[in-house]
């Protein structure tokens, strides 16, 4: 991955998401003050806005910082959990520069059928998948083969997947329809389950993107009869035996199969018009086929996260791929190539 120059001496505010109401609340996710820490020693000036659920807080605070750039990690807004696009749409307004996808690609990227439409348009495998609208009647799921695995439609962090989730009868599916229905108040949809390995791509850039090394999801430590999913258990609850029987290595791959499995990657994020960083999560079956699972856009870059993991393979440890997004920001605002 080509060196980019580096940026020294920008005004950056990290704008993100507090869980508290109490806006002087600093119980921040802990890859803030990661991102923040890293900025400062890259030579930066860095500010941390903490916003709960106020609009004005936000235009007050950036009115008051004047940041060059603002560091987006806002992931939700109130208890809108997908209120981490209009958030970009407010920055637009404002005209003020900020790094990765904008409100456009956030939402291709957070609505799964829509997001593999594109993908269809582009020739890019993905399971094949049926709808099952919040405010409709629960259908059968037509004609797609069992078993399913059965999801909210735009909800993510795995939020709604559990060992339920993989249906086998018809009866399981409109359960767990219903039940994303009820608990999330989001449409649900059901996928073809694609069996074979499992494999996150991240990808950096924006022109050309470049994807980075492939991190596989060794599920091997599962008990026998555990669905080999990454669940919400398998990626928050610690103690459970989902957390304790997955875990996530740089992949181990021929050549040929590594080239594969990252051009699909960049593709599908093309597809979705991610920009700046994101990470595609693919399958690779028996047969040697690919499938795009999810695209995700600005995905989570926590210092052990698979995105920081496979940067560190391919080159770019952590302050250098933070370094790197501010980058890609900044040269995209200026017009340039990156």
């Amino acid at each position: 991955m080509r060196n980019a120059v580096i940026l020294h001496d920008v005004k950056i505010t990290v704008l993100t998401y507090l869980d508290s109401p109490d806006e002087n609340s600093k119980d921040y996710d802990p890859v803030v003050p990661q991102v923040a820490r890293t900025l400062r020693r890259l030579g930066h000036r860095v500010s941390i806005l903490g916003v709960h659920g106020d609009v004005k807080r936000i235009v007050s605070g950036l009115s008051r910082r004047k940041p060059d750039l603002v560091f987006n990690m806002m992931e939700m807004f109130a208890d809108n959990i997908f209120g981490d696009i209009p958030i970009t749409g407010l920055l637009d307004l404002l005209g003020v520069r900020y790094t990765g996808s904008g409100p456009g690609e956030l939402y291709l990227s957070q609505d799964k059928a829509l997001s593999k439409k594109l993908l269809s348009y582009e020739d890019i495998l993905y399971p094949r998948f049926a709808v099952f609208n919040k405010d409709s009647e629960i259908e059968t799921g037509g004609n797609l083969r069992m078993p399913l695995f059965v999801k909210p439609l735009r909800s993510d962090a795995s939020l709604g997947v559990s060992g339920k989730s993989l249906v086998h009868d018809t009866l399981q599916l409109m359960k767990q329809v219903a039940s994303i229905r009820t608990e999330l108040n989001d449409s649900a949809i059901a996928e073809e389950f694609i069996d074979g390995r499992e494999f996150l791509v991240g990808v950096l850039g924006n022109s050309p993107p470049r994807a980075l090394p492939p991190i596989e999801v060794d599920f091997g430590g599962l008990p026998e009869g555990v669905p080999k999913v990454l669940d919400s258990k398998a990626k928050w609850e610690e103690r459970s035996v989902e957390y304790k029987g997955t875990k996530t290595v740089v992949a181990t791959l021929p050549d040929e199969l590594r080239a594969r499995l990252q051009k699909v990657a960049v593709d599908a994020y093309r597809a979705v018009r991610v920009r700046d960083y994101g990470r595609v999560d693919l399958r690779l079956t028996d047969t040697g086929e690919i499938y795009v699972l999810e695209a995700n856009a600005s995905c989570y870059l926590e210092r052990g996260s698979e995105f920081a993991m496979a940067a560190v393979a391919g080159g770019l440890d952590y302050p250098r791929l933070i370094e790197r997004i501010v980058n890609l920001a900044m040269e995209r605002y200026n017009g340039k190539r990156s």
